[in-house]
Formats: structure tokens, C-alpha cells, sequence
């Protein structure tokens, strides 16, 4: 290879690299939202209709503190559904990214305590790549905001 076809390649490193860091940031937005994604699907009948098997889910066995059962089986399903939608659609993603680690949290302290290490800990290290590093440019936010340092 010529010194001029070096010098080329080299000056495709770059893109090479901002394309392979924007392909992981929507692998790690897919991961996290097929997370949520599936248990959402779990919690509803139809398209939408929360369960009744939910609700007493989030009764009897979720306890979740100072929210009503209902209130609590609507608000994660609900919740379960739009943050990843918004996730793999990269808009809004840091506030989806933080909106299903305060829900891992309140799971992990509240619901399943014993699970970090097996479970909690991985997506929180999802949730919290997306927020420090972003939705990298195969998003609607780059779209918008385009490119900032």
C-alpha cells in the first residue's frame, strides 16, 4: 500500500469509528427497551388493557410503596411500553434511558431486592451508558439537535 492510499485510509478512521460507536449505542438501546418491551407485552391483554393478573400482581405481590396497586400496575405498564418505543426511536432517549433506571431501582429496592447482581445491575449499566453517552446518530434526537460535543 502507497504512503497516498495510507494517508487515505486513514482519514476514514474516524467515520469507521463514529458509525461502529453509533451501531453499539443502538444495540444498547434495543437491549435495554427489548427488556422492557417484553415484560410490558406480559402485563396487558389486547393491544393495551392492563390485566387483571397485573393488578393483583402489583397487589399482592409487587407492593410497591405509596401508589395504589392499580395506580402502580397502570403507570409501569404504560411506562413499559413508551420508554423503549422512545428508546429505539433514539427521541428522548436520555429521559427514557433515566426513566427505566429509576423504575430498576424502585424493582431493585422494593421488589426483588436479591436480584442486582443477576439482573439489575446489567440494566442499570444499560441505562446508564445511554444516558452518559447518548443515542449516538441513528436517532430522531441527532436528527434534531444534530451534533454536539
Amino acid at each position: 500500500m502507497s504512503d497516498n492510499q495510507l494517508s487515505k485510509n486513514m482519514g476514514q478512521l474516524p467515520v469507521a469509528r463514529g458509525t461502529l460507536s453509533s451501531l453499539i449505542q443502538l444495540l444498547l438501546r434495543g437491549g435495554l427497551a427489548g427488556i422492557f418491551w417484553s415484560s410490558a407485552r406480559t402485563k396487558v391483554e389486547g393491544m393495551l388493557t392492563v390485566s387483571e393478573n397485573t393488578t393483583y400482581l402489583f397487589a399482592e405481590e409487587y407492593r410497591v410503596p405509596i401508589l395504589s396497586p392499580e395506580f402502580a400496575a397502570h403507570l409501569a405498564t404504560y411506562a413499559e411500553h413508551l420508554l423503549p418505543l422512545l428508546l429505539i426511536a433514539g427521541l428522548g432517549t436520555r429521559f427514557a434511558a433515566l426513566g427505566l433506571l429509576v423504575m430498576t431501582l424502585v424493582i431493585q429496592i422494593f421488589v426483588y431486592p436479591n436480584a442486582l447482581l443477576s439482573t439489575h445491575l446489567g440494566w442499570m449499566a444499560l441505562a446508564a451508558a445511554i444516558m452518559v453517552y447518548g443515542p449516538g446518530r441513528f436517532a430522531v434526537d441527532h436528527l434534531l439537535v444534530g451534533r454536539r460535543p
